[in-house]
């Protein structure tokens, strides 16, 4: 069967991962205002796979303007938790993500369903390039199996994708990026998703235009993808994580 790219595209191959491992301890020497931005931040990229805008920052914390969340984050820059990355919205790079993952859980702790351990190893399938037409959890398409810690995620994933290419850039998707996705055919206005448009399979944020529908790229060199009747549009799956080879240096 004819093999189908994904864009962002996933690779042939997968290489062994290192996500980030918890830490017992916050980071220190940090305010607690900036304990809380860099929770905030760490919620973000587990919760909607993406660090927030200066803006959403500012909007969180009732800050006057974006000029004072980038202020907090070139604190948080200086004391070494955080690499801000110039040219990007999301240009947030978590380099202390379990420190800020237990932050962000003392916050707001969340009890575990009644009999369910606190903890679970998943094995997350990878899947690799995806013939037209077939089932992405089809056998033929998984390349390996990863053990993931389900306390990573917000939302169960169900398996994993590789990033190809930039088209996801300013969401902080980057090229080689793994996508943890949770398989669903349903999605809001707003996330980013796994969808099937005809034989392509993509990787885009969705949105609701007008009466239909848009896949928007977060890259301007990327043009969005319209939705039309007839397309043979889809919902594959919702990015409920994001995990980055060598973790987030």
């Amino acid at each position: 069967m004819p093999s189908l790219p994904l864009s962002p595209r996933i690779g042939r191959r997968a290489r062994t991962q290192r996500p980030p491992e918890p830490a017992s301890a916050p980071a220190d020497g940090l305010t607690a205002r900036q304990r809380e931005v860099l929770a905030f931040i760490a919620a973000s990229v587990r919760e909607r796979g993406a660090p927030p805008t200066r803006a959403e920052i500012a909007q969180a914390f009732g800050f006057r303007s974006p000029n004072a969340a980038e202020a907090h984050l070139r604190a948080l820059a200086r004391k070494g938790v955080v690499q801000l990355l110039e040219g990007s919205a999301r240009g947030i790079r978590l380099l202390a993500p379990a420190a800020a993952a237990a932050d962000a859980a003392e916050a707001s702790p969340a009890e575990p369903p009644h009999g369910e351990p606190t903890a679970a190893l998943l094995q997350l399938p990878l899947i690799g390039r995806v013939a037209a037409g077939s089932p992405i959890l089809a056998q033929e398409h998984v390349e390996a199996v990863y053990p993931a810690d389900a306390r990573w995620f917000a939302r169960r994933p169900d398996y994993l994708l590789r990033v190809r290419g930039w088209s996801m850039r300013d969401a902080g998707i980057h090229d080689g990026d793994l996508l943890a996705v949770q398989a669903t055919r349903e999605a809001r206005s707003g996330q980013i998703v796994v969808a099937r448009l005809g034989d392509e399979v993509t990787v885009k944020r969705l949105l609701r235009d007008g009466a239909h529908w848009r896949l928007q790229a977060a890259n301007p060199a990327v043009a969005d993808i319209p939705v039309r009747p007839g397309d043979g549009f889809a919902i594959e799956g919702v990015v409920v994580g994001l995990l980055r080879d060598r973790g987030w240096d």
